[in-house]
Protein backbone atom coordinates (compact mmCIF):
# COMPACT_ATOMS: atom_id res chain seq x y z
CA UNK A 1 0.00 0.00 0.00
CA UNK A 2 1.40 3.12 -0.68
CA UNK A 3 1.62 6.20 1.32
CA UNK A 4 0.66 9.66 -0.02
CA UNK A 5 1.09 12.91 1.57
CA UNK A 6 -3.30 13.07 1.99
CA UNK A 7 -2.87 9.97 3.89
CA UNK A 8 -1.77 11.40 6.99
CA UNK A 9 -3.99 14.17 7.31
CA UNK A 10 -6.56 12.58 10.28
CA UNK A 11 -5.79 10.78 12.63
CA UNK A 12 -8.81 9.24 13.72
CA UNK A 13 -10.93 9.27 10.88
CA UNK A 14 -13.42 11.18 12.81
CA UNK A 15 -15.92 13.75 11.57
CA UNK A 16 -16.39 17.17 12.95
CA UNK A 17 -19.51 19.22 13.95
CA UNK A 18 -19.04 21.02 11.01
CA UNK A 19 -19.29 18.43 9.12
CA UNK A 20 -22.35 16.86 9.96
CA UNK A 21 -24.66 19.99 10.00
CA UNK A 22 -25.77 18.89 6.69
CA UNK A 23 -25.41 22.53 5.29
CA UNK A 24 -22.94 23.08 2.33
CA UNK A 25 -19.43 23.71 3.23
CA UNK A 26 -16.09 23.79 2.11
CA UNK A 27 -13.82 21.23 0.75
CA UNK A 28 -13.02 19.90 4.67
CA UNK A 29 -16.62 19.10 5.66
CA UNK A 30 -16.92 17.42 2.61
CA UNK A 31 -13.67 15.41 3.40
CA UNK A 32 -15.41 14.65 6.74
CA UNK A 33 -18.92 13.47 6.07
CA UNK A 34 -19.53 9.80 5.88
CA UNK A 35 -20.78 8.57 2.42
CA UNK A 36 -19.24 5.57 1.99
CA UNK A 37 -20.40 2.05 3.09
CA UNK A 38 -17.92 -0.40 5.21
CA UNK A 39 -18.16 -2.42 2.36
CA UNK A 40 -17.24 0.56 -0.58
CA UNK A 41 -14.55 1.46 1.80
CA UNK A 42 -12.60 -1.60 2.36
CA UNK A 43 -12.31 -2.01 -1.31
CA UNK A 44 -11.01 1.49 -1.91
CA UNK A 45 -8.23 1.47 0.33
CA UNK A 46 -7.78 -2.46 -0.05
CA UNK A 47 -8.29 -3.94 2.71
CA UNK A 48 -11.43 -6.64 4.12
CA UNK A 49 -14.29 -5.57 6.22
CA UNK A 50 -13.00 -7.13 9.30
CA UNK A 51 -9.87 -5.20 9.18
CA UNK A 52 -11.97 -2.36 9.14
CA UNK A 53 -14.11 -3.58 11.89
CA UNK A 54 -11.08 -4.62 14.28
CA UNK A 55 -9.30 -0.91 13.53
CA UNK A 56 -12.90 0.77 15.09
CA UNK A 57 -12.73 -1.52 18.03
CA UNK A 58 -8.85 -0.45 19.07
CA UNK A 59 -9.92 3.71 18.69
CA UNK A 60 -7.76 3.90 15.11
CA UNK A 61 -11.03 5.05 12.92
CA UNK A 62 -14.32 6.27 14.07
CA UNK A 63 -16.91 6.59 11.34
CA UNK A 64 -20.11 8.61 11.48
CA UNK A 65 -22.96 6.16 11.81
CA UNK A 66 -26.78 6.47 10.53
CA UNK A 67 -30.03 6.55 12.37
CA UNK A 68 -29.73 2.84 11.89
CA UNK A 69 -26.51 2.28 13.04
CA UNK A 70 -24.90 1.35 9.69
CA UNK A 71 -20.77 2.70 9.22
CA UNK A 72 -20.27 5.38 6.83
CA UNK A 73 -16.81 5.96 6.16
CA UNK A 74 -15.24 9.70 4.77
CA UNK A 75 -12.08 10.55 2.96
CA UNK A 76 -10.85 11.49 5.70
CA UNK A 77 -11.28 7.70 6.94
CA UNK A 78 -10.27 6.37 3.86
CA UNK A 79 -7.22 8.57 4.46
CA UNK A 80 -6.31 7.05 7.81
CA UNK A 81 -7.35 3.89 6.38
CA UNK A 82 -4.83 3.75 4.16
CA UNK A 83 -1.92 5.29 6.76
CA UNK A 84 -2.65 2.41 8.50
CA UNK A 85 -2.52 0.39 5.69
CA UNK A 86 1.43 1.78 5.01
CA UNK A 87 2.29 1.62 9.31
CA UNK A 88 1.11 -1.97 8.93
CA UNK A 89 3.05 -2.71 6.17
CA UNK A 90 6.11 -0.72 7.44
CA UNK A 91 6.14 -4.19 10.17
CA UNK A 92 3.72 -2.20 13.42
CA UNK A 93 1.33 -3.88 14.94
CA UNK A 94 -2.08 -2.15 15.72
CA UNK A 95 -0.99 -0.68 19.06
CA UNK A 96 1.92 1.04 17.76
CA UNK A 97 -0.28 2.40 14.72
CA UNK A 98 -2.51 3.81 17.17
CA UNK A 99 0.62 5.29 19.32
CA UNK A 100 1.90 6.64 15.30
CA UNK A 101 -1.56 8.28 14.51
CA UNK A 102 -1.85 9.74 18.03
CA UNK A 103 1.61 11.21 17.64
CA UNK A 104 1.01 12.70 14.11
CA UNK A 105 -2.29 14.24 14.89
CA UNK A 106 -0.30 16.11 18.48
CA UNK A 107 2.59 16.92 15.70
CA UNK A 108 -0.37 18.64 13.05
CA UNK A 109 -2.21 20.54 16.19
CA UNK A 110 1.55 21.65 17.29
CA UNK A 111 2.50 22.90 14.13
CA UNK A 112 -1.03 24.51 13.58
CA UNK A 113 -0.27 26.31 17.16
CA UNK A 114 3.25 27.41 16.31
CA UNK A 115 1.81 28.85 12.99
CA UNK A 116 -0.21 30.69 14.94
CA UNK A 117 1.85 31.80 17.38
CA UNK A 118 4.23 32.75 14.62
CA UNK A 119 2.01 35.20 13.14
CA UNK A 120 0.38 36.59 16.24
CA UNK A 121 4.76 37.21 17.19
CA UNK A 122 4.96 38.95 14.02
CA UNK A 123 1.44 41.07 14.47
CA UNK A 124 3.63 42.01 18.27
CA UNK A 125 6.72 43.03 16.49
CA UNK A 126 5.07 45.49 14.39
CA UNK A 127 2.61 47.00 17.14
CA UNK A 128 6.58 47.25 19.20
CA UNK A 129 8.07 48.89 16.37
CA UNK A 130 5.12 51.48 16.17
CA UNK A 131 5.09 51.91 19.69
CA UNK A 132 8.90 52.74 19.34
CA UNK A 133 8.29 55.36 17.33
CA UNK A 134 5.71 57.37 19.05
CA UNK A 135 7.88 56.84 21.89
CA UNK A 136 10.19 58.25 20.07
CA UNK A 137 8.55 61.00 18.84
CA UNK A 138 7.37 62.07 22.14
CA UNK A 139 10.51 62.22 24.04
CA UNK A 140 11.74 64.12 21.59
CA UNK A 141 8.48 66.49 21.64
CA UNK A 142 9.38 66.77 25.25
CA UNK A 143 13.13 67.38 25.24
CA UNK A 144 11.95 70.41 23.03
CA UNK A 145 9.35 71.73 25.04
CA UNK A 146 12.07 71.89 27.67
CA UNK A 147 14.61 74.42 26.09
Amino acid sequence: MAASDSSVGEHDGGSGAAASDGGIGGADDRDARGVYAISVAAELVGTGQQNIRQYERKGLITPERTDGGTRRYSERNLATLRRIGVLLDEGLNLAGVKLVLELEAQNRGLTEDNHGLTQHNRELRADNRGLRKDLKRARGGDRRTRD
